[in-house]
C-alpha cells in the first residue's frame, strides 16, 4: 500500500530542500544549475555597486521577468501566476538563510567541493520534484515548465530538459556579457553537466514518490490557485 503524502507537505518540504540544495551548489563553485545560473549572474553583477543585494532577491526579481514572458508566450495571466512570484519570494528569502548557514562549512578543497556540489544537485531535483506534486503555485522555473508542456500537450519531462539546456546558453551569453569572454563565473562544467541529466534525474524521483505515495489534498484550497 502507498502512503499519504499530503500536497502541502510536499510544497514546504520542496521549497526547503531546493533552496538549500542551491546554496550547497553555490557553496562547491562548480557551476549553478542552469535554472538559476541567470539570476546568479544578476546577482554577482548587481552586487558590484549595490552590497545589499542578494542572491535571493536577484531570484525574484529574474522570477517576476520570467512570469511576465509566460503570460505573453500564453497570450494570457492566470491567479496562479501571482502565487507563483509569492512563491518565488518565499524561496529567496529561504535561500538567503540557507546560504549564510552553508557557508560555515569548513574547508574548500576539491573534495569538500565535490560533496557540496554532489548533495546540491540531488537535493535540487527532489525538491523539484516535490514542487510538481503539489497545486500550489511553483516557482516560475517549474510553472513556466508545467504550463507549456500542458498547453502543447508535451512530456513534462523533456520539456524541463530543453528548458534546462536553454537556460545554459543564456546563462553563457550573459556571463560574456557581464564579465567578458573566457571568463566564466556560476556557468561552469557543472552547469553543463545539470542541464544534460537534470530533467531525467527530477523524472526518476517523481517516478519513485508515485510509486511509494499518494499524493492527497490536507486542505480545500486547490481551486483557489487554478
Amino acid at each position: 500500500m502507498k502512503r499519504t503524502f499530503y500536497t502541502e507537505t510536499a510544497y514546504v518540504i520542496g521549497l526547503i530542500t531546493l533552496a538549500l540544495g542551491t546554496a550547497f551548489m553555490e557553496r562547491a563553485d562548480f557551476g549553478m544549475s542552469m535554472v538559476v545560473a541567470p539570476a546568479y549572474l544578476i546577482y554577482l553583477k548587481v552586487s558590484d555597486s549595490l552590497s545589499w543585494f542578494s542572491f535571493g532577491m536577484a531570484e525574484y526579481c529574474f522570477q517576476a521577468f520570467l512570469i511576465i514572458i509566460l503570460a505573453i508566450v500564453l497570450r494570457r495571466f492566470k491567479r496562479t501566476y501571482l502565487f507563483s512570484f509569492i512563491t518565488a519570494f518565499l524561496y529567496g528569502s529561504i535561500l538567503d538563510v540557507m546560504m549564510k548557514a552553508v557557508d560555515l562549512i569548513p574547508g574548500n578543497g576539491i573534495l569538500q567541493r565535490a560533496a557540496c556540489y554532489s548533495v546540491g544537485f540531488v537535493m535540487c531535483t527532489v525538491g523539484v520534484s516535490l514542487l510538481f506534486h503539489t497545486y500550489i503555485s511553483p516557482e516560475a522555473y517549474e510553472l513556466f515548465v508545467k504550463e507549456i508542456s500542458s498547453k502543447f500537450n508535451l512530456d513534462i519531462s523533456k520539456t524541463k530538459t530543453v528548458y534546462d539546456c536553454c537556460s545554459c546558453i543564456i546563462a553563457v551569453a550573459m556571463s560574456f556579457l557581464f564579465l567578458g569572454f573566457w571568463h566564466f563565473e556560476g556557468v561552469k562544467l557543472g552547469t553543463v553537466l545539470c542541464a544534460l541529466i537534470n530533467g531525467w534525474m527530477i523524472g526518476q524521483w517523481s517516478k519513485c514518490f508515485e510509486k511509494h505515495f499518494d499524493f492527497v489534498d490536507a486542505l480545500g484550497f486547490r481551486k483557489r490557485f487554478d
